[in-house]
């Protein structure tokens, strides 16, 4: 019988040390699976760390969210989505929080809301109303551009990342988050690019099956880099 406190600690840990690969979201899935008995207890862990690691580390949590109801359902354990789904505003909510601090972490959520959408986990109306709710987040003035672009090395991108409308707001940035929030988007955007490319030449089903993966690759995925690109460019004027 494993011991509940020792169960806790090392999915929490590993609920910390999230990164960019899928291994590390289906670790951690497969290790909450395996004590589903401790549903509850392990549920509340995610909420707590939500709500007390800094913002790449809660962008993380997020992505293995989408992870971790795929493989619960595969299995089902049901009690795991019902609990997402309950708790899903609470979520978002700590992982781009209403002051704005988390608006770098919004177009993320998008994604992963709109592959949990077609999934099935979550409704279109539910989506729908929480991405209008993302809009002013998203466009809060602490906004924080953590992301540059790929032809910069990391030092020149971390210099490039600063936030944006912070000056004299107090708001300080750990350079060393900024790296790594750098490197784990040029992951996820590198993973999203193969996804739209390895097709099977010569499976007719097999291409089907790529456009219904790749779905989750939207208008407002085109929109959000769209919008980045006019925020850069307005920000190069101005200096």
């Amino acid at each position: 019988m494993a011991d509940p406190f020792e169960v806790r600690m090392r999915f929490t840990a590993q609920l910390q040390h999230l990164n960019a690969s899928v291994a590390s979201s289906q670790k951690a899935a497969h290790y909450a699976l395996k004590y589903r008995d401790m549903d509850e207890d392990l549920h509340s862990c995610i909420l707590e760390q939500l709500e007390r690691n800094n913002m790449n580390n809660r962008a993380n949590i997020m992505y293995f969210i989408e992870h971790f109801c795929e493989m619960a359902t595969k299995e089902d354990h049901a009690p795991y989505v019902r609990m997402i789904q309950r708790d899903i505003l609470r979520i978002v909510d700590a992982v781009t929080p209403p002051d704005g601090s988390g608006a770098a972490n919004v177009k993320h959520v998008r994604r992963v809301l709109s592959g949990l959408q077609n999934k099935a986990i979550l409704s279109a109306e539910t989506v729908a109303e929480i991405n209008a709710g993302l809009k002013e987040r998203e466009a809060h003035s602490e906004h924080l551009d953590l992301e540059a672009d790929e032809g910069q090395d990391n030092k020149t991108k971390a210099k490039s990342a600063t936030p944006r409308g912070t000056r004299g707001s107090g708001m300080r940035v750990d350079k060393r988050q900024i790296e790594q929030r750098i490197e784990e988007d040029r992951e996820r955007n590198k993973r999203l690019r193969e996804s739209m490319w390895t097709v099977s030449g010569d499976d007719v089903d097999e291409h089907g099956k790529f456009w219904d993966e790749a779905s989750d690759i939207g208008e407002d995925d085109f929109l959000a880099a769209n919008e980045e690109l006019m925020e850069r460019r307005q920000m190069a004027m101005a200096n």
